[in-house]
């Protein structure tokens, strides 16, 4: 069997999977239990921002802003209504979808550098608005948000926890690589590739970028709920413009539209300073120097899916 033959196994997500839940029992130390916590977490962040830039091909630079509305919503259900972190969900789904509505209505009839600008703004008005409002703590935020529960089983345990959100995140990666190979992801595709074309052949573009959007919406405002769990606490702080340029970079990374390169994309992204921290202060200057050299020497990706309209990558 050939190598890019291997690497688009089946077998090689089993793998992946698999060595996660190996992780603990090679190292777990609360630091260590945190970092590939908020990693796996980041991988369900860049598995929703492939969706509006892999699959559709829309540059947003504002994706933060949903991964705060998911956080905050969550905080203060669950603050303020004294509710299960869990029983928000439904409510972060539909606060996270109605925001994606409420942004793309006006914005995605933008194409490449103008939608891009748009959504930074967006992005910056969730951040700056979350600090000055009461009911979201202003810039200290809300502190005291309960962890993840099922019925009387608690998850906060960090090693559970950690298992939690791997499964969870699994689901979520699976669940975007099945919308992209449906009607709707190849109608993405068709954007993605020529958007003046897929309109010329029915298709009706608007929509079906808005309805890429939320999608992507979603999976953020999910990512939210679980950062919102691992820390007990969110501010403005934690939703930075920097925030959505470094999902954004993990995308492009790993292999636009290509669901196990964002996956590797993320890890290495979420990873790659604190693997780096022998060095010290030239920490974050050596981690630039190595996304500068991957990018010169894979610029599709370090594993981009397998080309075509029909597919690519599952």
């Amino acid at each position: 069997m050939s190598l890019p033959a291997m690497l688009n196994a089946r077998w090689v997500g089993w793998l992946a999977f698999a060595a996660a839940l190996l992780a603990p029992f090679v190292i777990a130390t609360p630091y260590a239990m945190s970092i590939m916590t908020s990693a796996a977490v980041f991988v369900m962040l860049a598995t929703g921002l492939n969706i509006v830039v892999g699959y559709c091909g829309l540059l947003d630079l504002g994706y933060a802003a949903f991964f705060a509305v998911g956080a905050y919503t969550a905080g203060i259900m669950s603050t303020r209504l004294h509710l299960p972190l869990l029983a928000t969900v439904p409510a972060v789904v539909l606060v996270t979808a109605a925001a994606g509505v409420l942004i793309g209505l006006p914005t995605l009839r933008l194409r490449s550098d103008y939608l891009a600008i748009v959504t930074l703004g967006f992005g910056e008005i969730i951040r700056v608005t979350a600090g000055n409002l009461d009911i979201t703590g202003g810039p200290s935020g809300i502190y005291g948000i309960p962890g993840l529960a099922v019925g009387g089983l608690d998850l906060s345990d960090p090693v559970v926890f950690y298992y939690a959100v791997v499964v969870l995140v699994c689901v979520a990666v699976v669940g975007a690589a099945r919308l992209a190979s449906s009607r709707l992801g190849r109608a993405w595709r068709f954007i993605r590739e020529d958007e003046d074309a897929a309109e010329a052949c029915g298709i009706d573009t608007y929509r079906t970028k808005l309805a890429a959007y939320v999608a992507g919406a979603v999976w953020g405002g999910l990512a939210g709920v679980l950062f919102a769990a691992q820390l007990s606490a969110i501010s403005p702080a934690s939703f930075t413009f920097l925030q959505s340029v470094l999902v954004l970079v993990a995308v492009v990374l790993g292999g636009q539209g290509a669901s196990r390169g964002v996956v590797v994309g993320a890890v290495f992204i979420a990873l790659g300073p604190e693997l780096l921290r022998d060095v010290a202060d030239y920490q974050y200057a050596a981690f630039g120097v190595l996304l500068i050299v991957i990018m010169i020497i894979r610029p599709q990706g370090v594993w981009p899916g397998r080309v075509g309209l029909g597919r690519r990558d599952a």
